[in-house]
């Protein structure tokens, strides 16, 4: 199956001369979702994870399903002021100003083995700032999971000396 099909092409969105990767038509075929769901599974194939980490908010689609399908808990990571509970949060560099996200302080215990999964990677920067949020409590990353990557934005060199993961690289 040539999943790339199911990736629409948005121009200039969310601003001017960006080409935004949309991910709506393939999560509207559930064939398609299959498909994703078992290339990251098999990617991850002899790995006991005990956690998966989900970036707000296209990164929750398959991260739910990869913490099912694995037998992980699933942590959302979002953006200030949307979890309830006691927070960490991490500040990132957009290319202009910055952002934050947010976990519970109880979402990842000492030891555990997690996943950190995004819909894409672009820059890293949302990946860095999940690793750092995942490492000051305590976990262990077995790998950056991503549906795709942009690679000549470089973000892969921010997230050394990760594993990363996507079976969809433009």
């Amino acid at each position: 199956m040539n999943l790339t099909t199911y990736i629409r092409d948005i121009q200039d969105f969310p601003k001017p001369g960006i080409i935004f990767k949309d991910i709506t038509p393939l999560l509207g075929n559930p064939v398609a979702v299959d498909e994703c769901l078992q290339l990251l599974l098999k990617n991850l194939e002899g790995q006991k994870i005990d956690k998966v980490v989900g970036a707000e908010s296209r990164g929750f689609f398959f991260a739910t399903l990869l913490a099912r399908e694995l037998g992980a808990g699933f942590v959302p990571v979002r953006k200030p002021g949307k979890l309830p509970y006691d927070t960490l949060s991490a500040t990132y560099a957009l290319e202009y100003g910055t952002d934050t996200l947010e976990v519970h302080t109880d979402a990842i215990k000492p030891g555990e083995r997690v996943i950190i999964h995004d819909d894409v990677l672009a820059t890293g920067g949302t990946a860095k700032a999940l690793c750092e949020l995942v490492e000051r409590l305590g976990g262990e990353i077995v790998q950056c999971n991503f549906l795709m990557e942009l690679s000549f934005l470089h973000g892969r060199d921010k997230l050394a000396p990760y594993e990363v993961y996507a079976p969809l690289v433009y």
